[in-house]
């Protein structure tokens, strides 16, 4: 690997998942490999994180157009660099490349997203699949998912595990939760389908401690369209849909939250879970193979397409305090086994043993 560049394109994006990945693993293989080059489009979002990585601006475009044209001018200029891409595209038509593919939920269910979105994940990941020198997933589930569904070969594909941007941080103090709900179960994640916040809605509604709040943190896009969870949330009152907020906003949310739960229908590998773990929040998940892969035996799971199951084990964990306490105890443990910087040193392993 004679010199290193990266698509950053995810800093003009929302932050979930996919860029929270991009994100911190950038800024570990700038310390890494300091000499590392950064391109974005303009209209950066994350100013503070492009000023800290160096970013470098180019180009007029946004969005796919500007990944697909003038990325890869940019890159000519550069004398054809390897591009490492770290949310889900990348130029087509550029091979020297490394692609991050996080899930193929496009391919599992369609109805999840817009028919343009749909469209053109459906055209260009299988092809940037083919064209790449290595494709990198996030556990081992994925891998064996894009193995079989993108017909690539297993040596093709590296898994990088996803970490937690913070660690444990007890409360600072009693009047840091005056405006929160005295007892509330945390849920975070974008307003995706797959997220599955109908059936968690209609599943809270039937829990006997009707004290309990329920908030949700996270956005919607234009990506996504699910009116009945717009409805269900105007008609469940004990719910609250907060938005996308702060770091700061959130973990404060996490510390003081009774339970954390994430029964969503697939992922590839649901950081929320570890964030909760690492900020000593028990977890309800879903039993799905990524996940459990991710939370090992630190939470409980439920099968996220039955209502009842989801009621129960929000029951039996709000019920038990030395539940509470031996899941917060296991989760601590468990989120610590990730690190951003032992999955970066373990990504510029994969990098520098590409052919130069």
């Amino acid at each position: 690997m004679n010199s290193l560049c990266i698509n950053a394109r995810f800093l003009t994006q929302p932050v979930t998942g996919v860029q929270r990945f991009g994100i911190e693993l950038s800024r570990q293989i700038k310390k890494l490999l300091p000499e590392t080059v950064f391109v974005a489009p303009p209209h950066i979002l994350h100013k503070e994180v492009a000023a800290e990585l160096g970013v470098v601006t180019f180009g007029k475009m946004n969005g796919h157009l500007w990944e697909q044209f003038e990325l890869p001018l940019f890159l000519k200029k550069q004398g054809n660099p390897l591009l490492l891409n770290l949310a889900n595209t990348a130029p087509l038509l550029y091979p020297n490349k490394v692609v991050t593919i996080h899930d193929l939920a496009f391919k599992v269910n369609p109805g999840w997203f817009s028919k343009p979105f749909y469209l053109y994940y459906n055209f260009l990941i299988p092809h940037i699949a083919r064209n790449s020198l290595k494709i990198i997933t996030v556990t081992q589930h994925m891998k064996a998912d894009i193995t079989q569904i993108l017909n690539v070969p297993a040596t093709k594909v590296e898994v990088i595990y996803n970490a937690v941007s913070f660690s444990s941080a007890p409360a600072n103090s009693k009047s840091e939760k005056n405006d929160l709900p005295a007892r509330y179960v945390l849920a975070v994640s974008s307003l995706d389908p797959r997220k599955n916040f109908v059936r968690l809605l209609k599943a809270f509604g039937a829990i006997q401690d009707k004290e309990v709040k329920l908030l949700i943190i996270g956005g919607s896009s234009k990506v996504f369209a699910d009116q009945e969870l717009q409805r269900l949330l105007k008609e469940t009152p004990q719910a609250q849909a907060i938005g996308y907020v702060p770091d700061e906003e959130l973990h404060r949310l996490y510390r003081h939250a009774t339970a954390f739960i994430y029964p969503s229908l697939y992922e590839g590998f649901g950081i929320p879970n570890i964030e909760a773990m690492a900020l000593g929040c028990p977890v309800i998940t879903s039993a799905i193979g990524p996940i459990e892969e991710v939370c090992g035996k630190a939470a409980l799971f439920v099968d996220p397409y039955q209502e009842t199951d989801i009621t129960a084990r929000l029951n039996q964990l709000l019920a038990s305090q030395p539940l509470q306490e031996e899941l917060r105890a296991k989760g601590l443990e468990q989120a610590g086994r990730y690190s951003w910087r032992q999955s970066a040193r373990q990504l510029l392993d994969i990098l520098q043993q590409l052919p130069a």
